[in-house]
This record gives structure tokens, C-alpha cells and sequence, in this order.
């Protein structure tokens, strides 16, 4: 190894050693200066324990001694204040000395966990310190306590006198129990007077105490006692006597209201509020305004609950009728279908069970009646109120509206018979009259040739209205089978009607467009070969064939003319 080298690593080492040298140094001052201002904030807290406070307060406790209890107190404060400057602070102080020590002889580690000790010790002795300033000074801070406290009571006291005396018509029933309870209070406040000159402040602490709950229980009498004699005295009982009246005129008119316990409720609500008095007179209201409104409440529902039976005494009176009268017709009704159901069978063949209905009609109307009748004698009785009676009423309504429904399908669908029937007898007449008029409209034109399809069609129409007579004479009639030839023979018969008027027309226009065509057979041998096939076509009553070959040969010497020879023939056909 060179000595170049030897020497680099040599000074490498020397300054190593510097360098961790100062590091040293620094963090040594740094930590003297930390512990040593720990140490210093420690000293002052502990210097701060004992206070001038403390000896005064404990002072103005000494002047104050005139009893046997105040002196134990002062006595049992003082050995504690000893206590704390001749034990506890010198601990203290030994303990501070003791961390001095160590930091001096550097040893670190065991700084850390004493000055911990020592802070949670500083803050044990002055808690003990502060907790003895605050209960001596409770004691000597008591009389202004005490007396701010007797002053906000006596402007309390002072409001409610002034307010009983402005409305003390109002207290009227409690006006002994309240002016005995003005003097038990001025007696407190004496009482109170008195034990401050003689620092009985045990004593005082209980009639402040006797004070204040004397003084809120009166406050709360002055608030809530009118209301509360108002309603009790005067508006309950209105209602009470009110619902009473009510419930005797209802009684008398027949009405059940046993369900309500009218009488029985009154009673228990008269001991209710003969309670609340009696508490009201030793100035104890507790609930008794609750109490009150939930009677006052009581009784304004007993008002609905009369609404509501008179309502309903209302609605089974009217209900009662109806259904009265509705079973009377009803019963009426199903009687004379009876009678009548012989002619009916014999007029009409009618399915058993479309009838079946009837019989079903007047068993339920019986039951109603027997159900009407248990009603009424019940209500004459007084075995139910009418609240419960209306809706055995309403019940019977419903039963009585599906028989009367029932029995609206009977009548209709034999009513519909009979309308079936007569309507039948008014379309043969029409029936005819059509028939008879396309008889007069085929013959009137005095046709060449009647075309086949015209009497296979009037055999047709004339079968159908024969077996439309046939149907109609026949008893019991079919109605289904009925309607279904009335049906038959209208249909061929405006399908003869039809044809008819189709052929008759053809035809007319047909000899008219010929007629017409004749005035150019002379000049033109093509228009006059045209319409000699036409009056061909015509007397073998082929007529819509023979109109065609008219309206082509007139076009020959009349282009368009054909418009004309239809509206004109059309017109010629209505006129007749």
C-alpha cells in the first residue's frame, strides 16, 4: 500500500470522527436546551399549584364559622391545603431535582419515563388544588349565588301575584289553596333571610330548593287553572247536560242507544272531574288538563254518534218504504204472471227454465218480507239502534234490486214474445203489399214475354209467406223459428221486388231506345239493321240484350245519344 493512499484513508478517519464529534455536541445543546425548558415549565406549573386563592378563600371561611358544621368543613379544607403545600409540593420538587440529575449525568434513557411520572404527579396535585378552590368557594360564593337566585324567584313570584290579582275572578273555586300557598311562600322567603344571617347554608340550600318548587307548581296553577276551571265547571258540564237532554228526547222517540252508555259515561265523567277538583284544591294539576280535553273530546263524538243514528233512523224509514212498496208491486206482478202463465205456454213455446226464475222471484220475495217485518218489529222493540238496523235495511235493498232485475228479464223476455209476434203480423202486411205491388208492376207494362227467373222467384216469395202464415196460426208459436221464416220471406220478397223493377225498367228503356231509333231506319241501313236485331232480342224478353244493340246502333248516328235515352227512359219509368 502506497503512502499516498495510506495517508487519504487517514484522513478520511479524522474527519469521520469530526464530523460525528459535532453531531454530538449538537445534539447534546439541543437536547439541554429541550429537557431544560421542560424542566422549567414543569417548576412553574408546580409554583402555580399554590395560590393566593386558596389562603384567601380559605380566609373568608374562617370569618364566616358560627356553627359546628361550618367550623368541620373549614377544619377538613384546611388539613387538605396543608397536606398539598407540605407533602405534595415538596414530592414534587424532589422529583425535578431527581431528573436535574440525570440529565447532568446523561442519562437519557431514563429522563424520558421519570419526567412522564413526574408531569402526570403535577397534574394529580393540582387537580386536588383546583377541586378544594371549588369547594370552598361554593361555600363562600353562596350567599350571592343564593341571593341572585331569591332575587329571579321573587320577580317570578311578583309576576304570577300580579296576574292573579288582574284575572282573579278566574280563580274564583281555588282562591283559599292559592292565597294560602302566597303566604307559605312569603313565610319561605323570611325563612330563606333569616338563614343567610346565620350562614345556615345547609339550611338555605333546602328552602331555596322548597322555593323553587312552590313557585313553578303556583306558575303552572296561575297558566293552566282557568282553562282548567272553565272547562270542568262550566263547558263540560253544558255539554254533559246538552247530550243528556238529547239523549232523553232521542229515547223517547224510539231510538236504541244503549251501545253509547250515555248515562254511565256522564256518571264516570262527573267523578272525573269531581277528582280533578278535589286535586285542583290542594293546587295539584297534574294530567288534569289532558284529562279534561279527552272528555271534552268524549262528548263532542257522542254528538256525531246522534247525527249518525238519526241519519240512519232516516235512511230506514225511506229505505223501509221503497222496499215496501217494491215488494208489494213486485209480488203483484209475479201473481199475475202466474194466472197468465197457461195463456202463455199456450200462446208460446217457452223453455222451462227461462221461467224457472219466477218461482225463485217469490220465495225470495217471502224471505225479504219475513227479513222487513223482523226489521220493524225490532225497531219497534228498541232491540237495536238504527245504525245496526239501516244496514240490515240496505242489505235487504240489494236482495230485493237482483230479484226485481230477475224479474225485469221474465217480463222482457216474454214481453219480447209478444213483440215478436205482432211485429211478424206487421211485416206479413208489408210483405204482402210488396208481393202484390210487383204482381201489378209485371202486368202493367204488358210485357212481350215475362222473363223464367221472375215466377221462380214468386214461387219462392209465395212459399216463404205461406209458411210465415203457417208459423204465425200455429200454437204454441216458435219464436226462434218464427223470426226465421219472417226473416226468409221478407228477404225473396224484396228480392221478387227487386227483379222486378230491374225487368220493368230494362224493358221500358229498351222500347224507348227502339221508338227513338226509328226516325233514322230509312237513312241508315246500319242504325236500321242494329234495331231490327233489338225488337228481335225484345219479344223473346231477353230486354237487357236488346237495349244494348238499341244504345249501339243509335251511337252510329248519334254518338254519346245514349246518356240522354237512359236519363229520359229512367225518368219515363219513375213518372209511372
Amino acid at each position: 500500500m502506497s503512502n499516498t493512499v495510506k495517508l487519504l484513508i487517514l484522513t478520511y478517519v479524522l474527519l469521520a470522527v469530526a464530523i460525528v464529534t459535532v453531531i454530538t455536541i449538537i445534539v447534546t445543546k439541543h437536547n439541554k436546551k429541550r429537557y431544560g425548558e421542560i424542566l422549567d415549565t414543569l417548576e412553574r406549573e408546580k409554583n402555580l399549584i399554590i395560590n393566593a386563592n386558596i389562603l384567601s378563600e380559605l380566609n373568608k371561611v374562617e370569618s364566616m364559622i358560627n356553627s359546628k358544621d361550618i367550623e368541620n368543613k373549614f377544619n377538613e379544607w384546611k388539613r387538605r391545603f396543608d397536606e398539598i403545600k407540605n407533602a405534595d409540593i415538596p414530592s414534587l420538587t424532589d422529583n425535578l431535582i431527581m431528573i436535574e440529575d440525570l440529565f447532568s449525568t446523561k442519562k437519557y434513557k431514563e429522563i424520558e419515563p421519570t419526567l412522564a411520572k413526574v408531569e402526570l404527579s403535577i397534574y394529580h396535585v393540582k387537580t386536588k388544588a383546583n377541586y378544594l378552590l371549588e369547594e370552598i368557594k361554593n361555600l363562600t360564593l353562596s350567599e350571592e349565588r343564593n341571593r341572585e337566585t331569591v332575587t329571579k324567584l321573587k320577580g317570578k313570584y311578583r309576576n304570577i301575584i300580579n296576574t292573579y290579582h288582574e284575572n282573579e275572578e278566574s280563580y274564583t273555586l281555588i282562591k283559599k289553596p292559592i292565597e294560602l300557598q302566597f303566604e307559605t311562600i312569603d313565610k319561605l322567603f323570611s325563612a330563606f333571610e333569616i338563614a343567610m344571617e346565620k350562614n345556615a347554608f345547609s339550611e338555605v340550600a333546602k328552602i331555596i330548593k322548597a322555593l323553587d318548587d312552590s313557585i313553578n307548581n303556583l306558575d303552572l296553577v296561575i297558566d293552566e287553572a282557568p282553562e282548567i276551571i272553565l272547562m270542568g265547571a262550566r263547558l263540560i258540564p253544558k255539554k254533559m247536560s246538552d247530550i243528556g237532554s238529547i239523549y232523553g228526547k232521542m229515547l223517547k222517540e224510539g231510538y236504541n242507544l244503549d251501545y253509547l252508555a250515555i248515562e254511565y259515561n256522564i256518571n264516570e265523567a262527573e267523578k272525573k272531574i269531581a277528582d280533578i277538583f278535589d286535586r285542583l284544591n290542594v293546587l295539584n294539576l297534574e294530567d288534569s288538563s289532558l284529562e279534561l280535553k279527552t272528555i271534552s273530546t268524549y262528548f263532542d263524538s257522542i254528538y256525531n254518534d246522534f247525527d249518525k243514528e238519526k241519519l240512519a233512523h232516516s235512511l230506514f224509514k225511506e229505505l223501509g218504504n221503497q222496499i215496501a212498496g217494491k215488494s208489494k208491486k213486485l209480488s203483484s206482478i209475479a201473481k199475475s204472471l202466474n194466472k197468465k202463465l197457461p195463456k202463455i205456454r199456450k200462446d208460446y213455446q217457452i223453455e222451462e227454465e227461462d221461467l224457472r226464475g219466477l218461482n225463485i222471484v217469490e220465495v225470495s220475495l217471502k224471505g225479504i218480507m219475513e227479513d222487513y217485518d223482523s226489521l220493524v218489529e225490532n225497531a219497534a222493540k228498541r232491540k237495536n239502534a238504527f245504525s245496526r238496523l239501516s244496514k240490515e235495511m240496505q242489505g235487504l235493498n240489494v236482495r230485493l234490486t237482483k230479484i226485481e232485475d230477475t224479474m225485469d228479464n221474465i217480463l222482457r223476455l216474454i214481453n219480447g214474445y209478444k213483440e215478436d209476434e205482432n211485429r211478424a203480423y206487421d211485416q206479413l202486411d208489408d210483405i204482402r203489399g210488396l208481393l202484390a205491388n210487383s204482381k201489378e208492376k209485371i202486368t202493367s207494362f204488358k210485357l212481350p214475354i215475362i222473363p223464367k227467373n221472375y215466377y221462380v222467384e214468386l214461387s219462392e216469395a209465395t212459399e216463404a209467406i205461406n209458411e210465415m202464415i203457417k208459423e204465425l196460426e200455429s200454437k204454441p208459436i216458435k219464436i226462434e223459428v218464427l223470426n226465421t221464416r219472417v226473416d226468409t220471406a221478407r228477404d225473396l220478397t224484396l228480392k221478387l221486388y227487386k227483379t222486378t223493377n230491374e225487368t220493368v225498367k230494362t224493358a221500358s228503356m229498351s222500347e224507348h231506345a227502339i221508338v227513338y231509333g226509328n226516325r233514322y231506319r230509312s237513312t241508315n241501313p246500319r242504325v236500321n239493321q242494329g234495331l231490327k236485331k233489338a225488337e228481335n232480342l225484345f219479344f223473346k224478353g231477353l230486354f237487357k240484350a236488346s237495349l244494348e244493340d238499341a244504345i249501339n246502333a243509335l251511337n252510329i248516328v248519334e254518338p254519346g245519344i245514349h246518356e240522354r235515352l237512359l236519363r229520359e227512359s229512367k225518368d219515363k219509368y219513375e213518372n209511372k
